[in-house]
């Protein structure tokens, strides 16, 4: 059977799902004004990481009286910071969908072994989030990376809550409408929705969060760079760009460059606009070939970020193996870049739809795509 090659490439085939590509129009030489060989703690770079803290509040409308800090290891780091300082003093309902969801169940249950209940949903599906013991500390992600599910809304989150909801969003901030005042932690790091660079971590508390710190010591020691508070009260100058260790004051820049960007394509909501148009490019495709599905069973739960996808057709005998096949041919052709799927999640491929991924990338790649999937069959 003749296959036809597609002549359109993608001007960027960069679909990767962490670290992500860079916005359009990125350019190395726009980070030239950041303060290399100075001090993170002279006033050159501490404007620098208080700029990078109020543009994202400013972009991502974070309320005013909530904190914001730059913490060290992504988004991991900043969750895990969360667990380990506020965990413990009431029971926590531990939520997972998706292989990060399910390493904070592992950090809750196997190392802090604080008293729990664990409820978990298979890849594709999601936790009902209306069942949960609210007046429990909740652990969840907002947005799996790794199954494309996310959580639809968060109406179901009581105002009156007695616990504190333990929030990563780290790819959904700045491509998903977060419900502030239902989330009382909230992490993301810069490498996700913006492109930055990987390493730095994001934590923005609330009022009820800042509270439970101030009043709670964990049973537990904490090392130097999980500590919030000093004699019981909040170390404050972490969310004002005094950084418990060192950042790289070239990845605040390159995150700095990010947010302007951000704001030029229209905030939050032009870059959600830019994330739905690229989602909504695959679920045209996914209708037009029955070979080819969502991984997210339920249209209100699909990830506009991190958009999963399986295979369907009856003639694939292993699915790992196609699916592996499939993103070799794309990345072979240089034409879609570290398309497959997570390693813990079923087989078939991830594809980043994040706002700094064009449209018309995801519109050329698609037929390359359809022909990845025929060239194998007939393989």
């Amino acid at each position: 059977m003749a296959i036809t090659v597609p002549t359109t490439r993608p001007t960027n085939p960069r679909f990767s799902s962490g670290p992500c590509a860079k916005p359009p129009a990125y350019d190395l030489t726009k980070l030239a004004s950041a303060p290399l060989g100075r001090s993170h703690r002279a006033a050159p770079g501490k404007a620098k990481l208080l700029a990078a803290i109020e543009t994202t509040r400013e972009i991502l409308g974070v309320p005013a009286d909530y904190k914001i800090g730059i913490v060290p290891a992504s988004d991991t780091g900043a969750y895990e910071m969360a667990m380990w300082t506020m965990l413990g003093e009431r029971p926590a309902e531990m939520v997972a969908w998706e292989s990060f969801g399910a390493g904070w169940v592992t950090d809750a249950v196997k190392q802090l072994k604080i008293e729990h209940a664990v409820h978990t949903a298979d890849y594709g599906q999601i936790v009902d989030m209306a069942s949960l013991n609210y007046d429990n500390d909740v652990c969840f992600t907002w947005n799996g990376t790794t199954s494309g599910v996310r959580v639809p809304t968060g109406d179901v989150i009581p105002a009156d809550r007695k616990g504190l909801t333990l929030c990563d969003a780290t790819s959904a901030a700045f491509a998903m409408d977060l419900p502030w005042d239902k989330l009382d932690v909230t992490t993301f790091s810069w490498q996700k929705v913006l492109g930055g660079e990987a390493a730095h971590g994001m934590l923005i508390l609330s009022p009820r969060a800042v509270e439970r710190l101030e009043n709670y010591t964990p049973a537990w020691p904490l090392p130097k760079i999980f500590r919030l508070t000093k004699g019981g009260k909040l170390i404050d100058g972490i969310f004002k760009g005094e950084t418990i260790n060192t950042p790289s004051m070239l990845c605040v820049e390159d995150y700095l460059l990010a947010l302007d960007w951000a704001k030029s394509v229209g905030g939050l909501q032009g870059l959600i606009g830019r994330a739905d148009a690229n989602t909504a490019a695959i679920a045209e495709f996914v209708q037009d070939h029955d070979w080819i599905d969502f991984l997210a069973t339920d249209p209100a739960t699909r990830s506009n970020t991190s958009v999963c996808l399986k295979f369907t057709d009856d003639r694939i005998a292993d699915g790992a193996a196609f699916a592996k096949a499939v993103a070799k041919r794309l990345a072979d052709e240089d034409v879609a870049l570290d398309v497959g799927a997570y390693r813990d999640a079923p087989p078939g491929l991830r594809i980043w739809c994040g706002g700094t991924v064009e449209t018309s990338d995801i519109e050329a790649m698609l037929p390359w795509l359809a022909w990845a999937f025929e060239s194998e069959i007939n393989a």
